[in-house]
């Protein structure tokens, strides 16, 4: 079961990497840990499988990782 949850993100910091928005929403503990998520084939963007850490994220983007789904608004 995918829990939603929207994170808002200020215009000043959008775009929003990938594994910043892991590491900051508390999805991955640290930035190394985001990293292995992420490379490891444990993140979807927008439904597909993102292995690029540095992904730039933008409104309306849905990201899903450990069971959680973070919609950029």
């Amino acid at each position: 079961m995918t829990q939603n949850k929207e994170i808002l993100v200020d215009k000043d910091e959008e775009p929003i990497r990938l594994d910043q928005l892991l590491k900051f929403h508390g999805i991955a503990a640290s930035g190394g840990a985001a990293k292995h998520m992420i490379q490891g084939g444990n993140v979807k963007v927008n439904g597909e499988v993102e292995t690029r850490r540095g992904r730039k994220l933008r409104t309306g983007d849905r990201i899903e990782a450990l069971g959680q789904e973070l919609i950029v608004e």
